[in-house]
């Protein structure tokens, strides 16, 4: 549910601006809204600070100290510290720059052999002029005949040569190969040198690293400033007084408006103005927040004059997860992975685990029904088993494959009429609400439409008054006014793309059938795979195992990724866009200590 808020406008004596942000921040309930910008020096510099410290943790966080004990140092040392291994990551870096360059110089002389550069230059001044060149095997035979040539190294069909010459001029048309500066002894010395180099600023990082929680302390602390001097420099002044705004829950004004008369402020409590601006802030029960992480996921949030689709959501995406994997082997791999994940990893919040178990609950009772046990049809014919097989759901029968496409069409009418419903309900004393119920009468003869076009049932004999009917509910109470023809005008511009896009979206539910469908077939013909090398000796068995263990992981992971795409999909953009959601939220973020 979308906690209700309130818009708070506050008046305090400047000369109390600090204390008053100071008690709001301690009191932990208002999102602030700055009525301008906050820009300051100190916020600058904070800014500066906190990126200095975050980057200084994470240059350390790649390293293990030699001792597990965390080091603390007192809060001026704090930047200077971060400095120092900003500036020695730096050199680091200029460092293996530098060895690159070496090394490249190094394997320069791999390619022509060990000699001395500075000798060329000793014989150049001499008179004597050696250049280095590549060459084919017929640009060889002709340098051969009209200058001094020796081959250095033949590599593949080309050759590396020397030319020497008692001339100081470039005659030859081909491009010179210019040796390094320094002779090979003094580039290893180089290296080796560089390479100290590094091992001792690594050890001076890897000696800080016992520093981490003193940086993370440190960044705790400048966030918070940061943060309080936003709101103190976001505040409007006039005069003596300063002014603040924001919003908070609807149910926490009193603990506020309490705080407010101890104190002395004045203040303003209306419904927010804007409702763009407001934050959203859902509250739902303990047993349905376990869906929350699958929002966190997505990155989405509903808009504060939005709705929470939480319950619709757990509850279709759980039918979705077991129709997309359909397979209650496969189920009962997730529910042992959880527990084991559970018991080694306690520290983590709960809700994860308890939605992976209802998922896998879910995945288990559908393969149950359609008798799929990892994709073997064997296993769903042990007596136990086979009495939980609803004929009409086997996934081994194949004449069950249309009405499965039928079931998967009607769970798609159930759920966008549902969003539809859900809207009507929440302006159930407007018109409006007539276009709604018009709309649910349009899906549903979408979905006998499409059962005729798509399976080739019979079209239900009312299927025409339902889609019409439900067309001229949404025409006339759409967009209700005194000019008729005017909401019917507006309504007409784009309804026959929208009745096209229902229908498409009906139709698109029949991923859940082809999905499941094919994690069925494709477990099934690993097993065959399997079956045809066989167990009979240790080799075979071998084999078999390995083929059952890779291609049954790989169908996990394939109908994983597919709950991702298609079951998340489904509602988040079909059942989403029939709910008319933008999933425009801003987060709720008290500002607190």
């Amino acid at each position: 549910m979308i906690v209700r808020m309130k818009q708070l406008s506050l008046v305090v004596l400047e000369k109390y601006r600090e204390e008053s942000l100071l008690d709001l921040r301690r009191l932990g309930l208002l999102h602030v809204k700055y009525i301008k910008s906050p820009q300051s020096s100190i916020i600058d510099s904070l800014g500066q600070q906190i990126e200095d410290t975050q980057k200084a943790l994470l240059i350390i966080s790649q390293y293990h100290p030699r001792d597990r004990e965390e080091k603390y140092i007192d809060k001026k040392s704090i930047l200077p510290l971060a400095a120092q291994i900003i500036s020695w990551n730096k050199q680091r870096e200029d460092c293996f720059q530098e060895k690159e360059n070496i090394e490249n110089k190094i394997s320069w002389y791999k390619d022509w052999g060990e000699f001395s550069a500075s000798s060329l230059k000793d014989l150049a001044r001499q008179g004597i002029y050696i250049r280095l060149y590549k060459c084919s095997k017929k640009e060889l035979g002709v340098l051969s005949k009209a200058s001094a040539v020796e081959v250095i190294k033949k590599q593949g069909s080309n050759y590396n040569i020397a030319v020497v010459s008692l001339m100081n001029e470039h005659q030859i048309n081909l491009p010179e190969v210019i040796p390094p500066d320094e002779d090979l002894p003094i580039l290893k010395k180089q290296l080796k040198a560089i390479a100290d180099k590094i091992s001792s600023i690594d050890n001076l990082l890897m000696e800080k690293a016992s520093y981490r929680r003193a940086f993370l302390n440190d960044l705790t602390n400048l966030q918070k400033s940061l943060d309080f001097n936003r709101v103190k420099s976001g505040m409007q002044e006039e005069g003596e007084i300063s002014c603040l705004q924001g919003f908070m829950p609807a149910g926490e004004v009193v603990r506020l408006v309490n705080l407010a008369n101890r104190k002395g402020w004045a203040y303003l409590i209306q419904e927010p103005d804007n409702p763009q601006e407001v934050p959203t802030l859902i509250r739902n029960p303990r047993w349905l927040r376990i869906i929350e992480p699958v929002f966190k996921f997505m990155g989405t949030l509903p808009g504060y004059n939005e709705m929470d689709i939480s319950f619709s959501f757990l509850l279709f995406f759980s039918l979705f997860f077991a129709l997309l994997i359909g397979d209650a082997g496969y189920g009962l791999v997730f529910l042992l992975i959880t527990y084991l994940l559970r018991k080694r990893i306690s520290r983590l919040p709960p809700e994860p685990f308890i939605l992976m178990y209802v998922l896998s609950f879910a995945a288990i009772i559908w393969g149950a029904l359609s008798g799929t046990w990892f994709g073997a049809e064997t296993i769903a014919e042990l007596p136990i088993l086979k009495t939980m097989i609803v004929g009409r759901l086997n996934s081994f029968i194949d004449i069950n494959q249309p009405f499965m496409m039928y079931i998967c069409f009607l769970i798609g009418a159930l759920h966008l009429s549902l969003a539809h419903t859900s809207i009507a309900l929440r302006i159930i004393n407007s018109l409006r609400a007539l276009a709604q119920l018009g709309w649910i009468l349009i899906i549903w003869g979408l979905f006998f439409i499409a059962g005729n076009l798509v399976l080739g049932k019979e079209l239900f004999r009312y299927t025409a008054v339902m889609f019409f009917s439900g067309i001229g509910l949404v025409l006339l109470f759409s967009h209700p006014q005194k000019n008729i023809l005017k909401g019917l005008g507006i309504t007409l511009a784009d309804l026959p793309l929208r009745v096209i896009s229902s229908f498409s979206d009906i139709i698109s539910y029949l991923r859940l059938f082809a999905v499941g469908y094919a994690t069925v077939a494709v477990a099934s013909s690993f097993n065959n795979m399997a079956l045809r090398i066989g167990f009979g000796n240790i080799l075979g068995g071998f084999s078999s195992s390995v083929i059952l263990f890779l291609g049954h992981g790989l169908n996990i992971l394939l109908g994983l990724m597919a709950v991702i795409v298609h079951g998340i999909r489904l509602n988040m953009l079909e059942f989403s866009s029939h709910l008319g959601m933008q999933w425009s939220g801003i987060e709720y973020k008290p500002f607190r200590e």
